[in-house]
């Protein structure tokens, strides 16, 4: 067999230019450009190089743009490519599970080209009859997170009353339809009425207001649930959640799955009820996705079934070209995305 002959090429990257405090700007990322072997180095062993295809922007993100978080969330390191959950294609391989032409998704490079040092993290695509792009959404994290938050915390029952916030975003609206697949009474919150008619027409929730309108969200919870709310998934923090608290059933369950409306702050906001959770034996329990992963093959055997008979619905928000990643991940914080935001970086 004739050796590869080994081909450099110009990479494209994403760079975090330093630290970020406040709301994020496009400006704090730029693009870079460094060559890059396509072949593998021979004394390199156990590792994948990886051409990207999809890149998902997910709040998460902007935690990673700061320099005080918990370990679990390490920060970027300032002056190399940002990094994230992608769906890419295997060039070349040194690790005995990954072949050339092999596809997967998991942590990537914001760049063109990745080399990855644990491709053992990787998940091998198998089912290619749907879009790889799913890969970067509802069969990948945000549907394991849906999947995991719904399931496994909130340990739903046929009849019960569900809230979504954020329920537009790329979680929220797979949280939604499961809970009204398993008979339960669905009310999602989003920031526009566009989104408000998306969850109602297209996701099928059962009501669904937008809390830019609401001047007292204690008192538009009560309205949409006169009898209490069971199961809350938790997507915005801050003054939802001190609304949340007051109109929880006893025995609730709230899945802290993210805190957007807190990310940017340079002071968080306090719940004030937390009380509630004494009064009404409320349950409210944070969680991973990366917890669940031993669960993916059971999360794939529940979800392509409802995905191929179009029993579940989920909408793409995809942007052309790396060159336009950053706008793309701060548009999240600003309400732009309508549905699964991420960046198509080359064609499959």
């Amino acid at each position: 067999m004739a050796a590869k002959v080994e081909e450099v090429v110009r990479n494209k990257r994403v760079i975090l230019r330093e630290y970020v405090s406040g709301f994020p700007k496009e400006s704090d990322m730029f693009i870079s450009f460094s060559p890059v072997s396509l072949k593998i180095p021979s004394n390199h062993k156990g590792v994948v190089l990886v051409k990207n295809l999809y890149l998902s922007c997910d709040p998460y993100m902007r935690l990673r743009m700061r320099n005080d978080q918990d370990p679990e969330f390490s920060p970027f390191t300032p002056g190399s490519p940002m990094t994230g959950f992608g769906v890419a294609k295997i060039l070349d391989s040194t690790h005995h599970g990954f072949e050339e032409g092999d596809y997967v998704w998991g942590t990537t490079g914001w760049e063109e080209y990745s080399f990855i040092a644990r491709p053992e993290r990787l998940f091998k695509i198998r089912h290619t009859e749907v879009p790889l792009s799913y890969y970067a959404g509802i069969l990948g994290m945000p549907g394991m997170t849906a999947c995991a938050g719904f399931y496994e915390v909130c340990s739903p029952k046929r009849g019960e009353y569900v809230f979504v916030s954020a329920a537009s975003s790329a979680v929220g609206q797979l949280v939604g339809q499961l809970a009204k697949l398993g008979g339960c009474y669905v009310v999602g919150s989003a920031g526009s009425s566009q989104k408000v008619q998306l969850l109602k027409e297209r996701f099928g929730f059962d009501d669904a207001f937008n809390y830019k309108d609401e001047h007292d969200l204690e008192a538009t919870l009560k309205r949409y649930f006169p009898e209490g709310i069971d199961i809350y998934f938790e997507n915005v923090g801050g003054k939802m959640l001190d609304a949340v608290l007051m109109n929880m059933r006893v025995h609730g369950r709230i899945a802290m799955c993210g805190m957007i409306s807190q990310y940017n702050l340079e002071q968080p906001q306090g719940p004030k009820n937390l009380m509630s959770l004494i009064y009404r034996r409320i349950r409210m329990e944070g969680f991973v996705v990366f917890d669940y992963c031993h669960l993916y093959s059971k999360f794939l055997d529940m979800m392509l079934p409802l995905i191929r008979e179009e029993r579940i619905t989920y909408m793409e928000d995809i942007v052309e070209g790396l060159v336009n990643a950053p706008a793309a991940l701060i548009g999240i914080f600003s309400g732009q995305s309508m549905g699964k935001k991420m960046v198509r970086v080359a064609p499959e």
